[in-house]
């Protein structure tokens, strides 16, 4: 039941980041094949820690060996892929860094309010900049690379960006800016945070580490717990001696 359990977790956490729209993982699952596709795994993972949850039960109450020994099979199998994969993201770091960057740069550079094909993902974007109170990337100079800005002299700026409230109430993606007397400006004349959302995003990632690794090890400590039930109860089971039959 346990591992069932478990299963429908992994299962749901895959389902969310397909169906969730309003956070940063919206952006990146919405910009790169490589999350969706993870995202999709998530799910295989769930659905197979169910059925092995479900094979497990089925083998240790009616003693079956072969089944106990799929199960401890497929357990080791999904654990050493989960450390696999943990290596490769800790040691792919910098590259996986390069690659959000290109990604929110690519973003922030076609930003249009203007293009609701885009619109899920600009929202999502949108949402990020609000809920962390932080503009752009690296930080609101990102902003001078976007399409429409550059056209309008920097006197718009994205609202999501602003450090008023009314701001970022605004129904416009982007507000005017009170004009300077040349009629240019830079971003360094926009009323917006400071910050860039890398830092923000950082900053989330090490404040909420512990829970992270926390609940990874929980995982990995609840497979490496049910691998040795199962082959303990796979050795414990005995075969039955057939020659003590009576012949007829």
């Amino acid at each position: 039941l346990l591992f069932q359990i478990l299963g429908a977790v992994i299962l749901g956490f895959g389902i969310w980041i397909l169906a969730d729209k309003t956070s940063f993982i919206a952006v990146l699952q919405m910009s790169s094949p490589s999350l969706k596709t993870a995202a999709y795994v998530l799910i295989g993972v769930g659905a197979l820690t169910m059925l092995m949850g479900f094979l497990g039960c089925l083998g240790a109450v009616n003693e079956i060996r072969c089944l106990l020994g799929l199960y401890f099979t497929c357990l080791m199998v999904i654990l050493i892929t989960q450390v696999a994969a943990g290596l490769v993201i800790y040691f792919q770091k910098e590259t996986l860094k390069e690659e959000l960057s290109r990604i929110v740069g690519s973003l922030i550079e076609n930003y249009d309010p203007w293009n609701n094909d885009d619109r899920n993902l600009q929202d999502a974007w949108d949402y990020v900049q609000t809920q962390i109170s932080c503009c752009g990337w690296t930080g609101a100079k990102d902003w001078e690379n976007n399409k429409i800005l550059i056209n309008q002299s920097m006197t718009l700026y994205p609202c999501s960006c602003s450090n008023s409230s009314k701001d970022i109430q605004a129904e416009s993606r982007f507000c005017n800016l009170d004009v300077p007397v040349n009629g240019t400006a830079t971003y360094a004349d926009w009323p917006v945070h400071e910050q860039g959302c890398m830092d923000g995003v950082e900053k989330w990632l090490k404040d909420n580490l512990g829970v992270i690794l926390g609940v990874c090890t929980g995982v990995a400590v609840i497979e490496l717990l049910g691998m040795i039930l199962s082959i303990s109860l796979c050795k414990n089971i005995h075969s039955e001696d057939y020659t003590k039959v009576p012949k007829s």
